[in-house]
């Protein structure tokens, strides 16, 4: 079976590794163009570039899969199945109708929903007890392709976008090693994905990170893990950013105006922030300039900052 894999973030190389390490043949890996990245702005490749570096497979990266060039190139792989995870590209027609047994995309949600750009994050944000991987057969929609498998994982309340993102994508590689032959087999019968159950993430930016703290101590607490590692939760204090980084919601009865900071002794907290609902324990915070430190330490170089009003967007 000759395979090409298209993807570009950590989430997407397990699976490139497993097609590997099971010797099917992966002709071609297709990722993003390098990006420039870092203080030095020097250009970075993707981790899905890098594994196949590592494994000999020829790379490419395309500004665009529409390109007559590119198409042709592609074409001359001769794939039977394309393997797209997090690819960052929408394949166009020309593309999908390439590969003999159709282009297979690996979507960390359980379809259909959640579709879009940030599954992960938005399953944390809606409180889902439940998330998982979806193997779907890719069409002209975004996501709305027949699911042919999926696996399901809890959520822990610890979990962080990128912790849930790591975890995905070991299911997503298992699943997808279980999945391929016998989809290839023809003993796999696409299951159409419900219309009306469907919902959609869209893409964050670092606006999306600034607390608000009129909103409740749940809600909070789940945008903070939902928005690690990007883009980041954050309030000001003294004119500089304050990045909130660990929180506990505590049973705690809200004493004073939202955004107000308290002095605490619960969920291993020692200082946390009125909200509109509920008191929201601080674990962790990064004040811009200084390095990421715990609550404790942080309160001992910022004496005044209990009491403090923290602002609300």
């Amino acid at each position: 079976m000759r395979i090409i894999f298209m993807g570009t973030p950590g989430f997407a190389v397990p699976s490139l590794e497993r097609l590997i390490l099971e010797q099917y043949q992966v002709v071609a890996v297709y990722t993003q163009p390098d990006k420039a990245a870092g203080r030095g702005r020097s250009l970075a490749s993707s981790p899905v570039k890098r594994a196949a570096i590592e494994w000999n497979i020829p790379v490419v990266q395309p500004v665009s899969l529409k390109e007559d060039a590119v198409l042709s190139q592609l074409t001359s792989f001769q794939p039977d199945v394309i393997v797209v995870a997090a690819f960052g590209q929408i394949l166009p027609r020309s593309v999908l109708d390439i590969p003999a047994h159709g282009c297979i995309n690996i979507h960390p949600s359980l379809l259909p929903k959640h579709r879009g750009a940030s599954p992960v994050a938005a399953a944390i944000l809606a409180g889902d007890e439940f998330t998982g991987v979806s193997l779907m057969l890719m069409g002209k929609g975004l996501d709305t392709g027949p699911v042919l498998a999926q696996a399901q994982i809890a959520i822990s309340g610890l979990d962080t976008t990128g912790s849930l993102t790591a975890k995905l994508s070991l299911i997503a590689a298992q699943l997808l090693i279980e999945v391929l032959p016998s989809w290839v087999k023809g003993e796999i019968i696409p299951r159409p994905q419900d219309k009306a159950k469907a919902s959609y993430s869209g893409e964050f930016s670092k606006k999306d990170g600034e607390i608000d703290w009129q909103i409740s101590a749940v809600d909070i607490w789940r945008r903070v893990r939902a928005f690690y590692p990007w883009p980041g939760c954050y309030t000001r204090w003294q004119g500089r950013q304050l990045k909130i980084i660990e929180v506990v919601p505590v049973p705690e009865e809200k004493s004073g105006e939202a955004g107000q900071v308290v002095a605490l002794n619960k969920g291993g907290a020692v200082f946390g922030v009125n909200t509109g609902d509920g008191v929201l324990g601080i674990l962790k915070v990064q004040l811009e300039g200084k390095r990421a430190m715990y609550a404790d330490e942080f309160l001992r170089g910022q004496r005044q900052f209990i009491g403090a009003v923290l602002p609300s967007t």
